[in-house]
């Protein structure tokens, strides 16, 4: 394994934890290229503290949580409002349904397991999880990741249930010139492989290549010669909306697993 990517480079589209990403590149033989395509904006503002406030008011009747950093980012803030215990308190006295595992892992080290997960790291997953849930007239506080989930809050509000939203922090666009540098290098083949860790990541770049002109380049390119790499099911739904069929995608999420299954990959079809 420790060779299985030598004479490979691989762009990072992912902004958080690139350097650990990359030194797994590296020790797999690659070459690692930084080429965030996303920001990520974190929310203190007056719309986070008043979610806290109304939560820890208000207890919901089942808190719906999406992202360990979402959640880590809500507990930083009830620190700064001196809720942080309240917060706690409420979120153990109350159920819990979480998506992914680094959720259900900022759960663990907080002393807290969810009574529903997803069973595939999606949305569609934690709505299966859920759908023996009796939510009629429940109220439930969603902790919403990056973007905005309206296929999950129409799906709640359909089963019933009235539905408050909290949103930590949002994905935003890039630098400037980093999509173009990244559109580049893809159509042109000057990489091997594209690693995205979030379904914004693409959805910026192929939004980005849509108003260049470049979108079917972009398809073509990674059909044929560049590997789309996903780090789970999210980010390889955004891809597919695109039109996308070749995606290296580990069984589960995992950075490490994501870069082993791409050098299995490539292992296989050299």
């Amino acid at each position: 394994m420790a060779e299985q990517l030598k004479g490979i480079t691989v762009a990072l589209a992912g902004p958080r934890k690139a350097e650990d990403m990359a030194k797994l590149v590296e020790n797999m033989g690659g070459t690692a290229l930084h080429r965030p395509a996303q920001g990520t904006t974190f929310l203190d503002d007056a719309a986070l503290r008043e979610g806290l406030i109304a939560w820890t008011e208000q207890p919901p009747d089942l808190a719906i949580l999406t992202t360990g950093m979402g959640l880590d980012a809500l507990f930083e803030t009830a620190a700064k409002l001196a809720l942080a215990d309240r917060f706690l308190e409420v979120l153990s006295g109350s159920p819990v349904a979480a998506r992914g595992y680094k959720t259900v892992n900022a759960l663990k080290k907080r002393g807290l397991e969810p009574v529903v997960r997803d069973d595939d790291g999606s949305s569609a997953g934690l709505i299966r999880g859920l759908q023996d849930y009796d939510l009629q007239g429940k109220r439930v506080m969603l902790q919403l990741h990056g973007e905005t989930a309206p296929q999950l809050i129409g799906w709640l509000e359909q089963a019933g249930a009235a539905v408050s939203c909290v949103q930590p922090y949002r994905y935003t666009q890039p630098e400037p010139g980093a999509l173009e540098l990244l559109l580049t290098e893809i159509t042109e083949g000057q990489v091997d492989a594209v690693a995205f860790t979030s379904a914004p990541q693409f959805r910026f770049l192929a939004q980005h290549a849509r108003e260049q002109g470049q979108l079917a380049a972009l398809v073509q390119a990674f059909e044929e010669r560049v590997l789309a790499v996903s780090v789970g099911r999210m980010t390889s739904e955004a891809l597919k909306e695109e039109g996308m069929k070749r995606i290296v995608m580990p069984e589960h999420e995992r950075m490490g697993s994501m870069f082993v299954t791409l050098g299995r990959y490539i292992a296989a079809n050299r």
